[in-house]
């Protein structure tokens, strides 16, 4: 026989347990968030003068700091994992340079489908290169769901310059320029976001990343679908950026085929008018935002972190 009493009393308590869930009494685990680092931190010393050094998962002055900066603002005790590629800091900063982006992605997408602590889904914030890079890991590896993506910087639409090649090896940087000034895509520079404007053909038959995942040598059905299943995509643009020419590729605009002096915005791409992506349908559904942070390459302050993309990772 069923103490009636007691079954009420259990109902009453489920009702109040649910109520005070959903009256936010009672706090949900915050959402993890997953950090790629770029090639190059700019560190200001003093304020105005850069010096540019290799970045990598933990340098105190760059990630180390935006962990500590997502874990005070977020709260909650809230799982940070900032991708380290290799086995120590050094190998992590050498691989984003020289190992080829598409194997840096595999290695990312089997380490976060064994961290246990994001299979419920994770927000992403990317720095510079890692911008594109966790947007290649949202369209091929949906499983953990990345829920938010926010690409600080990130050339969405490659580059056309290599201002500066941070590191003490300069010969191999000014072997770089040489090769990429001439829009070379050899095995050597690997050219994962490369885009010469002038000679577009080529950039299509022999972009190793960005070409693949921007759908501009076959359309690729499950990329579109994976990128739409982003809660919202956030696109920082730094306006006084002096490393990514030209900036407008942080919000997937270029130059006009054939020159590299006028420009095209995103509406204004093949890429968003086909909606080969996602692109436009996540704009008018209101999940596309575009930022403006008015300093240099990855300059930022924690107020405008706060004010501008706090939001997307509660």
């Amino acid at each position: 026989m069923v103490d009636g009493s007691n079954m009420y009393q259990k109902q009453i308590l489920c009702s109040l347990y649910l109520l005070a869930l959903f009256s936010g009494f009672i706090n949900a685990d915050p959402v993890p968030v997953v950090l790629w680092h770029g090639m190059v931190f700019q560190q200001v010393v003093p304020a105005s003068n850069f010096e540019n050094t290799g970045d990598s998962c933990c340098n105190p002055l760059s990630m180390g700091s935006i962990k500590k900066l997502v874990e005070q603002q977020v709260g909650g005790g809230v799982y940070v994992k900032s991708l380290e590629i290799g086995s120590n800091v050094l190998q992590d900063t050498e691989n984003g340079f020289l190992m080829n982006v598409n194997k840096q992605i595999d290695i990312v997408c089997d380490q976060l489908a064994k961290d246990s602590k994001l299979q419920q889904g994770y927000n992403a914030l990317g720095f510079s290169q890692g911008g594109q890079f966790l947007r290649a890991v949202a369209q091929r590896c949906p499983t953990p769901p990345m829920l938010n993506l926010v690409s600080f910087g990130g050339q969405q639409q490659g580059v056309y310059g290599f201002p500066r090649c941070p590191g003490e090896n300069e010969t191999l940087c000014d072997l770089v320029r040489k090769l990429l000034n001439v829009g070379a895509y050899v095995s050597l520079v690997q050219a994962e976001y490369w885009h010469d404007p002038l000679n577009e053909a080529e950039y299509r038959n022999k972009s190793v990343f960005l070409a693949d995942i921007n759908q501009e040598r076959t359309f690729n059905a499950t990329y579109k679908t994976n990128l739409l299943k982003l809660k919202n995509l956030v696109l920082v643009m730094f306006g006084e950026d002096t490393m990514v020419d030209p900036k407008e590729s942080e919000w997937f605009g270029f130059y006009v085929e054939g020159q590299a002096k006028a420009l095209y915005n995103m509406t204004e791409s093949k890429l968003y008018q086909q909606d080969l992506l996602g692109l436009k349908e996540l704009n008018q559904s209101g999940r596309l935002t575009l930022l403006v942070s008015p300093t240099d390459h990855l300059q930022f302050t924690d107020a405008w972190f706060e004010a501008n993309i706090l939001r997307f990772l509660k």
